[in-house]
């Protein structure tokens, strides 16, 4: 549907643009969507040779549009970047709101959080989902029986209002973290992070789990990465086969855990989906005890 597209496409750059639909589903062709969106495009680019420069220099800004060619240029190196902006803010939700009637009690940062995991919580617990600035003090006041931390956008040190909350909340109740909350997890810890030269997006990623040895392909959307080593108390327990970047980490002394891709991916792939299987089973030992 459009909203679905519209949240996934923020432009698009093809070699040659189609003529007409080539798929019996389809309502209208590229051009007519772009329109209606309010999307930028661009055709007629060698796409292959615009790969090869990235792969070379890495992922930088850029611009195009019906301007002059040195005011593209001037726009491209004005584009101030995401590092030390606070991203999360412009999207996290504004008031708590509460989803799924599960039997355990689920509190869920909101840093930009997806439906589908939203969708795979509420099929375990009661899920109320807080804005993102929420004082460990609150959540815990909530009673929850575990804390998820989501997905989001942007520079994660920017956020270090997050890993504070985080850090106040280790040992106080089992917690599991996604993407940007694999980050902040990190950042708990004392964890560095740092932006990728080539960022991971898409759902062909190769992962190692080491405690199986086994691969896992995983989808993955993220410009920056946790430090291997820089999380105390913290064991690696992914690893990215591409590039070596740290996918998961686990705490030795501690019911937490988080992974840098997107076990809730859907379509897919569903490789990692039993990562929602054992945050649940960390809320029922601390339920035992």
């Amino acid at each position: 549907d459009d909203e679905s597209l519209r949240a996934a496409c923020r432009g698009v750059v093809v070699r040659d643009l189609a003529r007409r639909p080539s798929s019996w589903r389809a309502h209208d062709d590229l051009e007519t969507f772009l329109v209606r969106q309010g999307l930028p495009g661009i055709a007629g680019i060698d796409t292959r040779r615009l790969t090869r420069h990235i792969r070379e220099a890495g992922s930088m800004a850029c611009a195009f549009g019906t301007a002059g060619e040195a005011e593209l240029a001037r726009a491209a190196a004005a584009e101030p970047g995401t590092e030390g902006l606070d991203l999360v803010a412009t999207v996290t939700t504004e008031t708590p709101y509460t989803v799924g009637s599960g039997p355990y009690r689920v509190v869920a940062y909101d840093f930009g959080i997806k439906r589908t995991i939203l969708r795979h919580l509420e099929a375990m617990a009661t899920v109320e989902v807080v804005p993102a600035s929420t004082p460990a003090g609150d959540v815990l006041a909530r009673r929850p029986d575990g804390v998820f931390l989501s997905n989001g956008p942007g520079d994660p040190a920017a956020v270090d209002y997050a890993a504070r909350a985080i850090g106040e909340l280790l040992g106080e109740v089992p917690v599991f973290g996604i993407c940007l909350g694999h980050q902040l997890l990190g950042s708990a810890l004392g964890g560095t992070t740092y932006k990728l030269k080539f960022g991971h997006h898409g759902g062909n990623h190769p992962v190692r789990r080491l405690a199986t040895n086994a691969v896992e392909i995983t989808s993955q959307n993220h410009n920056y990465a946790l430090t291997e080593g820089s999380a105390a108390g913290a064991d690696l327990t992914h690893v990215n086969l591409n590039d070596g970047v740290v996918e998961g980490i686990r705490c030795r002394d501690i019911p937490a855990f988080s992974v840098q891709y997107h076990p809730e991916a859907g379509p897919g792939p569903h490789d990692a989906r039993y990562l929602f299987e054992e945050f649940k089973n960390l809320m029922s030992r601390a339920q035992a005890h």
